[in-house]
C-alpha cells in the first residue's frame, strides 16, 4: 500500500502541511532540524508526493520551462540547462524544454507556453526570436519568467544582462594595439539581419571607430564548427586576409585556429585569434585560446531568480542583473 503524507508527519513529529511544505520547497519558515526529520521519514517510507493529484488540487503542472535558441551543442547553454535541472530537481519540479530558433517556432512557443504547460519559464533568449511583444503575451498570462538577454523585455518578468558590448570593444581594441590593423569578425547570422549593430558585432564597431580604422570585414560562419572553419578558410584566402579575427563565439574561434594552421599560417604570428564565451574547450587549444565572457559558468543566481518569483505569494517587483564579464588574454592573441 502507497505511504501517505499522514503517515510520514505522524513519523516524523510534525503536521501534514508541514510535510507538504518541505516536500515541495516551500519550507522558508520549517528548521533545519524539522526539515531533515521530514526528509528521513519520507525517505524511511519510501514516500513520494502523488504528482498528478498536487497538480489538479494546486491547478499546476509542477514543471518549469526552458526556452533555448537550439537543440544542445553549447556548452554554456548546456550548463544553464544542469543548473535548472538541479535546482527544480530540489524544489519538486520537473524541466520541459522548448527550442526557439525561428520567428516561426517562437510564435509557436509562446501559444504553448500560454496554454499552460509550465509554472514558470526561464528563456535563454539566443537569436532574439522571441521579441518584446511575444513575451509580453507570455507575461500576460500570470506566467513567472526570467529572461536572459540585452534586448527590451517587458513589464513584470526578471531580467539578466551581459556587458557583452563593452568587453568586446575591451578585446579588439587589444587586437588593434598589438598591431592588427585587418580585424574580421566573425558574426552568428541573427547579428546580421538587424537594422543596427547590437552587441558583440556592435562592441567590434566602437573598437575601430575609437582607433580611427575604417576598413570592416564582417562575414556569417559563427553559428556552428564547420560553417566557421569555412568562413574562415574563405577569409585567409582573399585578395586582404585578416590578421585578426574576432569571432561571436567560442566554438567558431577554435575553427578559426584550425583553418589557420590548415593554411600553413600561425597564431597569433600571423593572425590573431579570440572568442566569445570563455568555454573550457579554449584551454586545450594550441595556443590557449584568448576569450571574451564570464569567469565562471555558474547560473544558479539566474535559476534561484526563477523560483523565488514563481514560489513568493505575491508578484514581487521586476529584478534586473547584470552578470560580470571580462576579457581573458591568453596565448591566442
Amino acid at each position: 500500500m502507497r505511504p501517505t503524507a499522514k503517515q510520514v508527519a505522524e513519523l516524523a513529529g510534525v503536521s501534514t502541511a508541514t510535510v507538504s511544505y518541505v516536500l515541495s520547497g516551500r519550507d522558508r519558515r520549517v528548521g533545519a532540524e524539522t526539515r531533515q526529520r521530514v526528509l528521513d521519514a519520507a525517505a524511511r517510507l519510501g514516500y513520494t508526493p502523488n504528482q498528478a493529484a498536487r497538480s489538479l488540487r494546486r491547478r499546476r503542472t509542477q514543471r518549469v520551462c526552458l526556452v533555448q535558441g537550439s537543440f544542445g551543442g553549447v556548452p554554456t547553454d548546456e550548463r544553464l540547462a544542469r543548473d535548472l535541472h538541479e535546482m527544480a530537481d530540489g524544489h519538486g519540479y520537473s524541466v520541459v524544454t522548448l527550442a526557439v530558433y525561428s520567428e516561426a517556432r517562437a510564435v509557436a512557443a509562446v501559444d504553448v507556453l500560454r496554454g499552460g504547460i509550465a509554472d514558470a519559464v526561464l528563456v535563454n533568449n539566443v537569436g532574439d526570436h522571441l521579441t518584446e511583444e511575444l513575451l509580453a503575451q507570455v507575461v500576460s498570462a500570470r506566467l513567472p519568467t526570467v529572461v536572459i538577454g540585452n534586448g527590451p523585455v517587458p513589464p513584470g518578468c526578471n531580467v539578466v544582462r551581459a556587458p557583452e558590448t563593452e568587453v568586446s570593444a575591451e578585446a579588439v581594441e587589444h587586437l588593434i594595439a598589438q598591431g592588427r590593423r585587418r580585424v574580421a569578425f566573425l558574426a552568428q547570422r541573427y547579428e546580421l539581419y538587424r537594422d543596427r549593430p547590437i552587441g558583440r558585432l556592435l562592441g567590434y564597431h566602437t573598437a575601430l571607430d575609437r582607433r580611427g580604422i575604417e576598413q570592416r570585414t564582417v562575414v556569417s560562419g559563427a553559428d556552428d564548427r564547420v560553417s566557421a572553419y569555412q568562413a574562415a578558410t574563405g577569409l585567409l584566402r582573399s585578395p586582404d586576409p585578416p590578421d585578426a579575427v574576432f569571432a561571436a563565439s567560442d566554438r567558431a574561434a577554435i575553427s578559426t585556429i584550425w583553418a589557420v594552421r590548415d593554411a600553413g599560417l600561425r597564431v597569433p604570428a600571423d593572425v590573431a585569434v579570440v572568442g566569445v564565451g570563455n568555454i573550457d574547450e579554449g584551454l586545450i587549444t594550441n595556443p590557449q585560446l584568448s576569450t571574451v565572457g564570464p569567469i565562471r559558468h555558474d547560473y544558479t543566481d539566474v535559476v534561484r531568480l526563477l523560483f523565488d518569483r514563481l514560489q513568493a505569494e505575491e508578484p514581487p517587483p521586476a529584478r534586473e542583473i547584470v552578470r560580470p564579464w571580462t576579457f581573458v588574454r591568453r596565448g591566442s592573441s
